[in-house]
């Protein structure tokens, strides 16, 4: 671990929290309701009294049961395992959609939308609720129901939120895919998972380019024999391929479904979602998540931290394969706020198109990768200063750790030095954030603020004890509601990967400080996991692609630093006997890389060593 002497903890405040924004504060209205002077005094009861504070949280974000719960959590199957909302019923699609049927809220605009080409759709609350009614009403005229694994492998349409929605009403099982992923990974994640049905697209548009997605789910399809349906969106003017009875093309799906359709009333602790994440050997993890934990979570980390109000527009740079494309859209249909979709790249037709969103849709929450930023520094602050950016009240950000030259040129040219950013570091295991900003919390660049009210969050050294002040691993040392439920048919490699150094402690993974001010810091992982531009892919699946090909005898992938993505993929090589290096070789097992997982995790190079 490292010492105070190599990180720097000078770093001055440069955002305090003005009146405005403490009187506008969801939390600030929490804590006065619950007589809690302090942010400090908060976090004290919030993680020492986890049961009184979870269902204030359902009482403040106003979660309702079909049958209420007898005990908020039980622990008697110990730290790692708890259970949350013990006999409770309870569909999250109740509280996105169905309670506010019937409210004004059924007219407010839901899902904004612009596509790469410029296209914009809306639907309200209303029209959202009556397609995802539809596709739930196919889904279970093809036979699809509670407990069955559906894949989601689209762009960022207005589809892919109502498909995501649609599985959880029905009791489905959200399998949530990068639109990025090559054949081999999407495969891979289907078929752990048992799936019976994928949501993909014929293509998608990336500069002005139709890039199929169609063809790669079917050759992934070939190693995945539980897919019994295909269901096809027409997004670009791909021709595909349709295999008799088991594609259908998304407008015959629907054709003719009702409006109106029952939401599956689950159990709370049923499951809703599996969402991969890569480890440091083997497989990808399956998180598992139900319908009171990740849904929960992430509406009350909007609500908290990034005080996400019914009149909110948000607007989160990501794709659904990620944690944060789910994360959008439950957080914002819970609150009764609007989120905005982008299909395309964020610098076409020029550097300034995520500026010209913020200006045309009006929103107030935008969420960023330091990759991006990192990318568009150079075009300076020209294309920014172009538009209308007023509307912003919060900047998020989260994925990988910040420097901070581009730090505060953000906060200064998006900014205006008035308009936090509010840094976000957990996990798809978390459902959401370990440390964060608040608006209620000073700012140092690149900092976090405070954990999240719930979470006992904490830094150690080696030993295990508290450490401030110096470099330590990230822990938790209390329960909360969105902890995954373990990896999807492997307990063991869950317990294994975050509670077996410590007694009853969970590590994350990450390293992290604690300075002064109580400022914490996020300086990057502590394990093997690659984080390139924020997308996290373990080095074995990198390995195992490269393995794959007749050439290779022995594989390695690492992370190393990348002045843009802030990691890249170095791969070494060790080639079988009689096998001659060189140029056409090395694309070769690019390309294959490209191809297995996708081209965001290309190897920068490839370096061929000796045995």
């Amino acid at each position: 671990m490292g010492s105070q002497e190599q990180f720097p903890f000078n770093q001055p405040i440069v955002w305090e929290p003005s009146e405005e924004y403490v009187q506008r504060s969801r939390l600030k209205r929490f804590m006065d309701r619950h007589h809690l002077r302090t942010f400090e005094e908060l976090m004290q009861r919030s993680t020492t009294d986890i049961a009184w504070f979870w269902e204030a949280v359902f009482e403040d974000l106003g979660i309702e049961f079909y049958e209420p719960y007898t005990q908020v959590v039980d622990l008697s199957g110990g730290i790692q395992w708890p259970k949350w909302c013990v006999g409770a019923k309870l569909n999250i699609i109740h509280n996105c959609l169905d309670k506010w049927m019937g409210t004004p809220t059924q007219d407010r605009i839901a899902i904004r939308w612009e596509g790469e080409e410029g296209i914009v759709r809306q639907l309200t609350y209303r029209e959202l609720n009556n397609q995802v009614s539809q596709v739930a009403s196919a889904l279970r005229t093809f036979g699809l129901g509670k407990g069955d694994a559906i894949g989601l492998y689209m762009p960022m349409v207005p589809e892919i939120a109502i498909a995501l929605l649609a599985i959880a009403k029905i009791g489905g099982i959200i399998l949530p895919l990068f639109s990025g992923y090559g054949s081999g990974a999407i495969a891979t994640r289907l078929a752990d998972a048992d799936a019976k049905a994928i949501f993909t697209s014929d293509g998608q548009l990336r500069r002005a380019k139709s890039i199929p997605m169609k063809p790669i789910v079917d050759e992934a399809l070939k190693e995945v024999p539980s897919i019994e349906k295909v269901i096809v969106y027409r997004s670009t003017d791909i021709e595909v391929q349709m295999t008799a009875d088991r594609d259908v093309w998304w407008e015959d799906f629907v054709d003719g479904q009702p409006t109106e359709a029952p939401t599956e009333r689950t159990d709370a602790e049923d499951m809703i979602m599996i969402i991969y994440t890569s480890g440091t050997t083997g497989q990808p993890k399956g998180a598992v998540h139900t319908h009171c934990s990740f849904p929960i979570k992430v509406a009350q980390d909007m609500a908290h931290c990034f005080d996400i109000q019914e009149y909110d527009t948000v607007f989160w740079m990501t794709d659904m394969g990620w944690m944060m494309g789910p994360w959008e859209v439950f957080g914002t249909l819970i609150l009764g706020a609007s989120m905005l979709f982008y299909s395309g790249a964020p610098t076409y037709p020029g550097v300034d198109r995520v500026w010209a969103l913020v200006e045309r849709h009006g929103v107030t929450c935008l969420g960023v990768s330091p990759t991006f930023v990192r990318s568009i520094m150079p075009h300076g602050d020209e294309p920014i200063k172009r538009h209308d950016l007023s509307s912003l009240r919060v900047i998020g950000s989260t994925g990988e750790a910040w420097n901070p030259d581009p730090w505060r040129w953000f906060f200064e040219t998006v900014g205006r030095s008035e308009v936090p950013i509010l840094n976000y570091s957990g996990g798809t295991e978390i459902s959401g954030g370990i440390v964060l900003s608040s608006v209620l919390r000073p700012i140092k660049p690149c900092s976090f603020s405070a954990p999240p009210p719930g979470m006992a969050s904490d830094v150690v050294d080696d030993a295990g004890n508290p450490v401030r002040g110096a470099v330590g691993e990230l822990v938790i040392r209390q329960p909360w509601i969105g902890m995954t439920r373990g990896f999807w048919k492997d307990p063991e490699r869950y317990l294994e990967t975050y509670w077996s150094r410590f007694p009853d402690v969970w590590i994350h993974g990450d390293f992290a400080a604690i300075d002064e001010d109580g400022q914490w810091f996020i300086l990057g992982r502590s394990d093997d996991t690659i984080k390139v531009a924020g997308k996290r892919v373990g080095p074995a699946e990198v390995e195992s692609a490269l393995v794959s090909h007749p050439a290779v005898a022995e594989a390695a992938a690492i992370g190393v630093p990348d002045e843009i993505k802030g990691e890249a993929v170095v791969a070494f090589v060790v080639l079988q006997p009689n096998v001659k290096p060189g140029d056409t070789l090395r694309a070769e097992l690019e390309a294959l890389v490209v191809r297995e997982m996708g081209k965001p995790f290309a190897p920068k190079t490839v370096l061929f060593i000796r045995d």
